[in-house]
């Protein structure tokens, strides 16, 4: 099933039947902060070693296993996993038939609006398949306001105002600079503009993906900035690198409509799937402007050899992943003051 927007809270506070959820989308803290909520519902703790269990990616096939083992302690067993593909799509089908009772959670930040995956859960009644998507507006004040107020403060409407336009790009961030803010104020307090001004940094409300579109557009501060916040957040150097080949992926796809279609930079920004952001659309057809083809492509053969580079035992994962980012916002820097 594909859940709405005024469905989401309740389903994450008890999934009830459900076996199988499907975390996707562009805020990548929202898809961890959703899929904690879940482990915590069903099995009471995120580290109980006899109810939750983690797997890699690359060890999906045993899912099915996973989901039909049986806890000694009792209760009912969670399967989490982390940057899910479409290779997780027969191993679920297999679940999704079987009798397994436990809750199967698939976080997956960079999986495409036409995944098989994704249908899959969208069409089976005890699956579920829910979008993560950067706050705005009346919704992202609505989070604030319950974070505020969940951390024992309140805010005026004008700071609250002032805080609606400089979070919201990723939920991890924006959680953190609320958690920072309360603090600040201390129990009881009154969060008014100037503290709001004062307390919430210029990181404020980047996220991953701006690093990565900071990156290719040739805004080599921004990015390294924004890099910085989604480690620091607990973004892995393999996770980084990994949405930032989903990301030049796109840019190369649109690049190869310029050059085979002959689409303007615009219109084939319009043609990527899952749509861009519209925030970003300015952005990505902007970078589309300063890649050409050979250029993705080697810039796709570095990110992939900085992955393989990040699972080897004893290499400087967050050192090379920030190298290789950077070096992107570097060669776009250049292309754009030519």
């Amino acid at each position: 099933m594909k859940l709405g927007p005024a469905q989401v809270a309740g389903f994450l506070r008890d999934p009830g039947a459900c076996r199988v959820v499907l975390l996707y989308g562009d805020d990548a803290g929202m898809i961890r902060e959703r899929a904690e909520t879940l482990v915590r519902a069903v099995a009471g703790s995120l580290d109980d070693p006899f109810l939750v269990a983690e797997l890699p990616r690359e060890a999906v096939s045993t899912l099915p296993d996973e989901a039909a083992s049986i806890p000694l302690t009792g209760g009912r067993r969670v399967v989490r996993v982390r940057d899910a593909t479409d290779a997780a799509t027969d191993p679920v089908r297999a679940i999704l038939k079987s009798r397994a009772t436990a809750l199967v959670v698939l976080e997956a930040p960079t999986i495409a609006a036409r995944s098989k995956l994704r249908t899959t859960l969208e069409d089976a009644p005890d699956g579920a398949a829910i979008g993560c998507y950067p706050e705005e507006g009346r919704a992202l004040e609505a989070t604030i306001r319950g974070a505020l107020t969940e951390a024992g403060v309140r805010a005026d409407p004008d700071a609250l105002s002032w805080l609606s336009a400089q979070l919201g790009g990723d939920r991890a961030s924006t959680r953190s600079e609320l958690e920072k803010l309360a603090l600040y104020v201390g129990p009881n307090g009154r969060v008014d503009l100037d503290s709001a001004m004062a307390c919430v940094g210029d990181l404020a409300g980047l996220s991953l993906d701006d690093a990565l579109f900071a990156a290719t557009t040739g805004d080599v501060a921004t990015a390294d900035r924004a890099l910085e916040l989604a480690m620091a957040e607990g973004a892995a150097a393999v996770q980084v690198l990994r949405v930032g080949l989903a990301h030049m992926q796109k840019l190369h796809r649109a690049r190869l409509a310029m050059e085979e279609q002959g689409l303007t930079a615009v219109d084939a920004t319009k043609t990527v799937r899952p749509p861009i952001f519209f925030r970003r659309s300015a952005a990505f057809t902007r970078s589309l402007t300063l890649w050409p083809l050979p250029s993705l492509a080697a810039a796709l053969a570095g990110l992939a050899e900085a992955e393989r580079g990040c699972k080897r035992t004893g290499w400087p994962d967050e050192a090379l992943c920030r190298n290789t980012v950077l070096a992107l916002a570097r060669r776009a820097a250049v292309a754009a003051r030519r």
